[in-house]
């Protein structure tokens, strides 16, 4: 659990104090690691899930601390977000029934979590973005109201110094601009941890960053954020840059940012990350520090290291070394930050056993992962199987390039296998598990995919709220069946919906893929645009998105009637815009806006942010909503028995 007890508005005193004590426990850590104190006889595993909370229309429910009062279980905890949870399982030896036993955990918690918000009318979902989540959910509302957050928030935000602009491209791109880390609040995972002997912690280290990209590859779950097509695992891109703390300056120099892979392996001691990090990425949290660790050293007890688990804790590698105190001794673990939640609880577990195998084993039979792979190969296998999943090719041990999937089934799957029985895991739960990998992998599926083709396979005059809720509908339908991914029919839209779900608010179904007109431009520009796409309105933009008119048929009418086409000079759109401009959010519950238009009698509302168009509602779309309704309403009418 991320410590919530922090210090706000740090000043240069505070945080020089501060600074001290992190460099202080990392010489206690150094300390311990050289006079052989830290644990050498135990190999554990352990899990962090996060999940989203939804409301009945498959959208984000801000009532995590509402949930979590309910729920009165100390193994759960805020996220930054408050449509956020997340529950931290009990570490286990890895032996015997370990991973049941983790599943069994997982499932009790999820059970918790859910009977809790069914009080609040809300439900529980696993998903690495929730591909319901909106714009407007991303804001301070919706951020978890505890120190810790708002502070990473605050200090992240002033060093970056400017708007984030975000882009991500995939099948489509997405392009966004914030300027805070809210954004952050769309990614969830499933965090595995690995503590290993001390003496093999490096080795390991070493493997688990070798080993990511195929074990992502065959767990990506996150390919929608806000209804773009973006990675297989948009998570990762998205995470870099919603925490990035690098100033213009400093992403000029190419400085590593917070999130990230690593730049090359680990040759001697872990210390060699940790000191980097100390010395590269800035503070962003402090508190008051009650123990000298070096003097706690020397009284023959285990610091806890709290400054400097506290500073890396804000460094969000995605395998990450970690410190903990175990029944009185200190040990070593690695945090693979990089799995999605979800799809399926049986999923998570699979991936779990996947890369757990894969690190005991590996190692045994090949020794220094850099006399097999160079650090680079490694590093863009990780962000290729991140961007295409099962589709994507990946360099193997000898250096040769092939697709994902054959190589997770040809060489590491059956080693995985080993590497758990050698573990002393139980065959039930190393078969069980493993086969999960191995029918998906073959199957070439994925969460990402069966999102992907589900929404493809929906009707494209669907509005894309509808196709969204359809979705979230199936994965919890699913993940409540416990049916693995690759046993997912495709998720398709019911005959039957609660239609006011689907349009709350106009950002649900506003049209954004816009054509719009700059006012220079000549009025036949407008009028073919018009009869081209079958509209009746033409936003007006700047070159800055900003709107400044609308051009309707019925403007190009009257131009008509008046002969104005007859002039020597070319009519521009200027001539004929309407400027004294109706607007509204994206936030405007829909039926405000449809009273608004009948209020008016106008026949379109542009949909701004700030000055920016984002979305354009017409008479059309009310019709699509009103005929709906009708449907709705008719299906609700008692039908006569049919004859026998």
């Amino acid at each position: 659990m991320g410590e919530k007890k922090i210090s706000v508005r740090t000043d240069e005193e505070q945080m020089r104090t501060f600074t001290l004590a992190v460099l202080n426990d990392l010489q206690a850590l150094e300390k311990m690691l050289a006079e052989g104190a830290m644990e050498e006889d135990a190999v554990r595993i352990g899990a962090e899930q996060e999940l989203f909370l939804i409301d009945r229309s498959m959208h984000p429910a801000p009532i995590a601390l509402k949930v979590l009062d309910r729920a009165r279980e100390p193994r759960l905890t805020t996220e930054i977000g408050l449509f956020n949870l997340e529950a931290n399982l009990t570490p286990l030896d890895l032996s015997g029934g370990c991973f049941s036993a983790m599943e069994n955990e997982l499932c009790e918690l999820t059970e918790i979590i859910r009977r809790a918000a069914a009080a609040f009318d809300a439900d529980v979902v696993l998903a690495g973005i929730l591909p319901t989540i909106q714009p407007s959910d991303v804001t301070v509302d919706n951020l978890t109201p505890l120190p810790r957050y708002a502070e990473i928030n605050r200090v992240a935000t002033e060093l970056f110094g400017s708007e984030r602009h975000i882009q991500i491209k995939g099948l489509d791109e997405l392009n966004i601009t914030h300027d805070d880390t809210y954004l952050e609040f769309c990614n969830t995972s499933f965090q595995i941890h690995l503590q290993t002997p001390v003496s093999e912690f490096v080795n390991t280290y070493n493997w688990a960053q070798a080993m990511s990209a195929p074990v992502l590859a065959s767990a990506v779950n996150s390919p929608l954020l806000f209804n773009h097509r973006l990675w297989h695992e948009t998570r990762l891109a998205l995470f870099q840059h919603a925490t990035d703390t690098r100033s213009y300056t400093h992403r000029e120099r190419n400085q590593t940012p917070r999130v990230n892979f690593g730049d090359r392996w680990v040759e001697d001691s872990i210390l060699e990350v940790l000191r980097e990090d100390a010395i590269r990425f800035r503070i962003l949290l402090t508190q008051t520090i009650d123990e000298n660790s070096l003097e706690t050293l020397a009284r023959g007890e285990v610091p806890k290291l709290a400054a400097w688990r506290l500073h890396n804790g804000t460094i969000w590698r995605w395998n990450r070394p970690c410190y903990g105190i175990s029944n009185g001794r200190p040990g070593l673990r690695i945090e693979a930050r990089y799995l999605p939640a979800g799809p399926s609880i049986i999923d998570e577990m699979a991936n779990a056993a996947f890369l757990i195998g894969l690190l005991i084993h590996m190692p045994k039979e090949f020794g220094d992962i850099k006399q097999y792979m160079s650090f680079d190969d490694a590093k863009s296998n990780f962000f290729n199987a991140a961007r295409y999943g099962l589709n994507g090719q990946i360099r193997g041990l000898d250096g040769k390039s092939r697709r994902v999937g054959r190589l997770i089934l040809e060489e590491l799957l059956p080693r995985a296998r080993l590497g758990l029985k050698e573990a002393g895991v139980d065959e039930n739960d190393n078969s069980r598990l493993l086969d999960v990998i191995e029918e998906r992998v073959t199957m070439e599926t994925s969460g990402a995919k069966w999102m992907l083709d589900s929404a493809a396979s929906m009707d494209p005059l669907a509005k894309p709220n509808v196709r969204l809720r359809t979705l979230v509908s199936a994965m919890k339908a699913n993940q409540e069946a416990g049916l693995p991914v690759h046993k997912w029919e495709l998720a398709c839209i019911p005959q039957r919906s609660e239609w006011i779900d689907n349009y709350q608010t106009v950002e649900q179904f506003m049209a954004v893929d816009l054509f719009t007109v700059r006012p220079e431009d000549v009025i036949d520009l407008a009028a073919n645009l018009m009869h081209w796409r079958h509209v009746r309105h033409v936003p007006v933009e700047n070159d800055a998105g900003e709107l400044i008119g609308i051009v309707s048929h019925r403007d190009l009418i009257e131009l008509l009637a008046r002969g104005a086409t007859e002039t020597k000079r070319p009519v521009i759109v200027r001539d004929i815009m309407k400027t004294d401009l109706i607007t509204i959010s994206p936030e405007t519950a829909t039926l405000d806006a449809l009273h608004m238009m009948r209020e008016k009698k106008i026949g379109c509302l542009p949909v701004v942010k700030g000055k920016k168009l984002v979305g354009l509602i017409t008479a059309h779309d009310f019709l699509t909503v009103s005929a709906k309704l009708f449907e709705e309403r008719l299906s609700n009418v008692v039908q006569p028995p049919e004859a026998s």
